[in-house]
């Protein structure tokens, strides 16, 4: 296993460990941000997630959303903004989050540690993207 990796599924164990309930997000990725971790890239509904660390470039392959050949949902902000609020409040799990946003239509999102930027994209060039607050995390 190399010190990228090694490092990564470190700092996601120990975000997991001590991530709210409510507000988990800023949370989870401020303990990633400072293991180093400065970028990462989802594509739904594959569920294949790249993380650009300090150490090297990750990938991870989650469980598929869909199998075979699927129409693509069409993008809904509204629909995309409520699954965020739901997450967000702690109503729901990282799949069922994954899974609402497949369903509003995103086909990739990227998140930038650094400027605390969540994009979220459709895959007819629509987009929507939110700024998380930076929070205290002493690891």
């Amino acid at each position: 296993m190399s010190k990228a990796t090694e490092n990564l599924l470190q700092a996601q164990k120990t975000a997991m460990k001590n991530r709210p309930k409510v507000g988990g997000f800023p949370h989870f990725a401020e303990v990633l941000r400072q293991a180093g971790v400065t970028h990462n890239f989802w594509s739904l509904p594959s569920c294949q997630s790249l993380f650009l660390t300090k150490e090297g470039p990750v990938m991870m392959q989650g469980e598929p959303l869909v199998n075979g050949v699927v129409d693509v949902p069409i993008f809904d902000k509204e629909a995309l903004i409520q699954a965020l609020r739901v997450d967000q409040n702690g109503n729901s799990t990282f799949p069922e989050f994954l899974a609402a946003t497949w369903k509003a239509g995103v086909v990739s999102y990227e998140v930038d540690f650094v400027k605390r930027i969540v994009t979220y994209l459709g895959c007819e060039g629509d987009s929507y993207h939110e700024e998380y607050p930076a929070v205290q995390v002493d690891l």
